[in-house]
């Protein structure tokens, strides 16, 4: 099974050579002007409160941990690759200077280090992952494979995760604005077209269905035969925690409690996927 790149090795893994002759192997100090976004920010908002916090222990700290950055174009100019969140921060607290370290990197790196960062913190959105996805598929030719090894994601994962760019908007809109998760949302992928997925999103809406119950809607929608036997009503925090499991791991997990104990089921469907989650939890 190959070594992943990406999460396991840091953010320093993806960048040859390590930092460029510009940051003399040290921090440096910049004006916080002549740091430029990152225009492969994989991240499209940030989250108000979240940015208030880190204000507030900027402004009394300053920023503990410095921004990565590559030089731009003219001297003196920098481009973030990772810390937007620091730097807006730091612009608000009304620091003049901001540590930073120095790298090379192509615009290629500039996404898998953006992206990285991001997974790292879970500050990114199914969808603001997807589209990130997107961009290191199309723009620069990774296959899923590569995708996955770079950000440390099962290749399952990854293909799940760029099926919801294929959601009509109305679902996209109800999963950014927190209106059903990423199990809603892709149980309704099942369903053959945007009509019938936006008519099943109206109903799971109405009836606040949760992600296996939304999983039935969707199999009788689909024309499929109920099965025989009723399966047994699940706890809610068990259907919670099944879901959690679900989105880390990226494939089916059941939970089964017994009288003592019970038993956990993670399922997969190749051994491609075998492998990606034997290296996950060993």
């Amino acid at each position: 099974m190959p070594q992943k790149s990406g999460l396991g090795r840091g953010l320093g893994a993806l960048i040859p050579g390590g930092e460029n002759d510009l940051a003399d192997n040290g921090i440096m100090l910049v004006p916080v002007g002549q740091v430029s976004p990152n225009p492969r920010q994989p991240r499209s908002t940030l989250h108000p409160e979240g940015l208030e916090e880190l204000t507030a222990s900027v402004r009394e700290h300053g920023v503990l941990q410095p921004l990565i950055v590559t030089a731009g174009n003219t001297s003196g100019e920098y481009i973030l690759i990772a810390g937007e969140r620091r730097l807006q921060a730091a612009r608000l607290a009304g620091l003049t200077t901001v540590p930073v370290l120095v790298r090379q990197a192509t615009d290629q790196q500039r996404l898998e280090l953006a992206i990285i960062e991001n997974v790292q913190r879970a500050d990114l959105s199914p969808l603001e992952q997807a589209e990130a996805y997107r961009q290191l598929a199309e723009d620069f030719s990774l296959s899923h494979e590569e995708i996955a090894a770079r950000v440390g994601k099962s290749r399952v994962a990854v293909t799940n995760t760029l099926r919801l760019l294929k959601l009509p908007d109305m679902v996209k809109n109800a999963l950014i604005e927190g209106r059903v998760s990423e199990g809603h949302a892709r149980a309704l992928l099942t369903l053959s077209t945007p009509e019938a997925q936006a008519a099943a999103l109206r109903t799971v809406l109405a009836q606040e269905l949760n992600v296996r119950q939304t999983e039935e809607l969707v199999r009788k929608l689909a024309g499929e035969k109920p099965a025989r036997k009723p399966q047994a009503v699940v706890p809610p925090e068990v259907a919670e925690l099944e879901e959690r499991l679900r989105v880390s791991l990226g494939t089916k997990v059941t939970l089964r409690a017994g009288r003592k104990g019970g038993t956990l089921t993670i399922h997969y469907y190749s051994d491609e996927e075998l492998d990606a989650l034997l290296g996950r939890l060993l």
